[in-house]
């Protein structure tokens, strides 16, 4: 029975980063279908000229019943030489426990070099000449449920839990992000804070955890930094990194991402690796010896644009002696990229 309780424990721990407490639009490998706007709200219209649609849908663990899963729809635009707007939709399921998200989007961009013209090498935003400062401010709601109507409220001695009211409990609240882009034609770098203004919500009793001093300690840190490197030929590399942090429980990790394009006559085709690597750890007994162990992930990726059309496949898994199945992550996105000036 102790050595479950580790068990349970570190499976818990396993999927915190990802999954526990999701307050707000989770981070998974998304951003790496040319959709960085996800993450940073300073990236929304931060193409030249254009439209740019993303379909993302993610599951989890294909043979577990009400396995997480997560479907995100994101739109930006560049509507005037300084100004984007996005609109991000979210919806993110893990068993019981359910948040559908909302975010607007507004972006200054500052663009140091007037040449507008369309570039014939890959990256991440297909337009070249770009040498750009940006600032974003995102706001939105996300409203969060718990379904308690398929609960047991009763114990084995047929006493009533008083934390089980039998129906769909749900709540919202607002949220703010704000971040910074610079962008040119071989480098790029964004930071941006995440639930800065954040107004929690416990669906769950004031049992588990007080929200009442919390509008700061959900803050989420998130830096990414990558380069460029064109060959001779079609192939371009593109290796990058990206950093996110957790305030209230001081969870770190970083993913290390390695992108290759091949250039064709009508879009290019990229494959990728990337590999999460979390700073914290979580003890296991195995026989006598404790065994510590650390959140992995690989998750291999693949797409293609083809003229204005974009889709991109990646799976995920993780490593560890300990996991909850040998089943992956599966994530599909479909794109569109509408060139107004063309």
């Amino acid at each position: 029975m102790k050595i479950l309780k580790h068990l349970l424990f570190l499976y818990i721990f396993l999927i915190s980063i990802n999954l526990k407490s999701q307050e707000g639009l989770p981070i998974y490998t998304d951003y790496l279908t040319e959709n960085y706007y996800l993450l940073h709200p300073s990236m929304a219209g931060v193409n030249l000229e254009g439209i740019k649609i993303r379909l993302t849908s993610r599951k989890n663990w294909l043979d577990q019943i009400d396995a997480p899963n997560l479907q995100t729809l994101a739109v930006d635009a560049r509507i005037t030489n300084r100004s984007g707007l996005g609109l991000i939709l979210f919806k993110d399921e893990n068993g019981y426990n359910s948040q559908t998200g909302l975010s607007l989007t507004y972006a200054h961009h500052i663009n140091f070099n007037n040449d507008r013209s369309r570039m014939e090498k890959p990256n991440l935003f297909n337009y070249g000449s770009i040498n750009q400062l940006s600032f974003g401010l995102s706001v939105g709601g996300v409203q969060n449920s718990l379904d308690q109507t398929s609960f047991d409220q009763f114990d084995v001695a047929g006493r009533q839990d008083p934390l089980i009211s039998m129906i769909n409990q749900s709540s919202g609240y607002f949220n703010m992000d704000v971040g910074v882009s610079y962008v040119n034609f071989n480098y790029f770098a964004h930071l941006t804070l995440k639930n800065v203004l954040f107004a929690p919500s416990n669906i769950y009793g004031d049992q588990f955890y007080d929200f009442s001093n919390s509008y700061t300690s959900f803050v989420k840190y998130v830096a990414s930094f990558g380069y460029l490197f064109f060959t001779d030929g079609r192939y371009s590399f593109e290796p990058s990194l990206l950093f996110h942090g957790l305030k209230l429980t001081s969870e770190k990790a970083i993913d290390f991402n390695l992108k290759s394009y091949y250039n064709f006559n009508y879009g290019y085709a990229w494959l990728g690796l990337s590999f999460r690597q979390s700073f914290d750890g979580a003890q296991y007994f195995e026989g006598e010896k404790i065994n510590k162990q650390t959140y992995q992930l690989v998750t291999p990726i693949f797409g293609i644009t083809y003229n204005d059309f974009v889709f991109s496949y990646n799976y995920s898994y993780q490593k560890g002696n300990i996991v909850l199945t040998n089943g992956g992550f599966h994530q599909i996105t479909l794109g569109y990229n509408i060139d107004l000036f063309n």
